[in-house]
């Protein structure tokens, strides 16, 4: 993934089992933050993070997209527990996962897996790449998404 270049389509089931596309988004920005694993205590932090900044992120026109290797029957629990405010996307296969490359090698307690690093990547209207979080630490994350989005729109401001 480079940064303004355009990022290819994909096509992925949300929470609901609807079928999702990135060009569905065309016009706006879309914050597409990847996380490990639903209902675990990192992610609820980094989903609960962007659902008390959404209001914020629609105003400055960001459309939000979670995405993890879970089901949508699991995206869709752990939607409504936290009553979260945004789309979940199922990819199960992690065909987007492998897409974005933040399929990685971790360390869990000692043994090496694969799994989802926390990433974030912010899109542009016209499907360009804008920015890259990587590593994210989930606190305080989506206040920092606000924050590069906002400073992209002034800078975009014609």
């Amino acid at each position: 993934m480079e940064l303004n270049k355009k990022v290819a389509n994909f096509t992925l089931q949300d929470d609901q089992e609807n079928t999702v596309n990135l060009t569905d988004f065309a016009g706006s920005p879309v914050v597409l933050f990847f996380y490990p694993r639903a209902d675990t205590p990192g992610c609820t932090i980094e989903a609960c993070g962007f659902r008390d900044t959404f209001e914020k992120l629609q105003k400055a026109g960001a459309i939000v997209l979670g995405i993890s290797r879970d089901t949508p029957k699991a995206q869709r629990k752990f939607r409504e527990k936290y009553n979260l405010p945004y789309p979940l996307l199922a990819d199960v296969d992690e065909k987007v996962c492998n897409q974005f490359g933040v399929m990685k090698e971790k360390n869990m307690y000692g043994k090496k897996v694969r799994g989802i690093a926390r990433t974030t990547f912010v899109i542009g209207p016209d499907q360009t790449l804008l920015q890259v979080f990587e590593n994210v630490k989930p606190e305080g994350h989506a206040e920092e998404v606000l924050a590069g989005i906002k400073e992209w729109k002034s800078a975009h401001k014609a």
